[in-house]
């Protein structure tokens, strides 16, 4: 009879212990979903390889000691790798063929009055100046870059 609840406690505790393991999983992948910062889903990794552990027999401390060196091993070495592999990259356009060609002015350019227009490559782009001067209309400038829908533009010295 002693040894029915022996037994029963061994597997109440069993349970527990995994569950706790399980547990960790699905919350720091939930954790993940939320935030994707790539930081609580490799202590769900970490997790997962515990609870391999307790399953093949590992007792509690075995099972620490793998969740914190898995997990510290591939935040520390995993991370940087596939943060650069998920980096959004920034979508190339036909707009960014502009950037470095000489452009004219054909709205005078100011930034008190907020107008300004140049055309470059056949097409008519609204502008402002980079260094907010005011250039007047006919006068040759080169695209700098692009911010939204304007050119950023910059008087040619002569």
């Amino acid at each position: 009879m002693f040894g029915f609840f022996f037994w029963v406690s061994s597997w109440f505790s069993s349970f527990w212990i995994s569950f706790f393991w399980i547990s960790i999983i699905i919350i720091c992948m939930i954790i993940e979903a939320l935030t994707y910062n790539l930081v609580s889903i490799w202590f769900a990794v970490g997790a997962l390889f515990a609870l391999l552990i307790r399953s093949f027999g590992g007792n509690e401390i075995l099972q620490i000691i793998v969740f914190i060196f898995t997990s510290g091993l591939t935040l520390l070495l995993i991370r940087p790798l596939a943060k650069n592999v998920l980096k959004p990259k920034g979508a190339k356009t036909n707009a960014d063929k502009i950037i470095g060609e000489t452009a004219y002015v054909t709205q005078r350019i100011s930034h008190l009055e907020n107008t300004g227009q140049i055309k470059v490559l056949g097409q008519i782009w609204s502008a402002k100046s980079k260094n907010n001067d005011t250039i007047n209309r006919g006068e040759p400038v080169v695209v700098i870059s692009i911010s939204g829908v304007k050119a950023i533009v910059s008087r040619i010295e002569k």
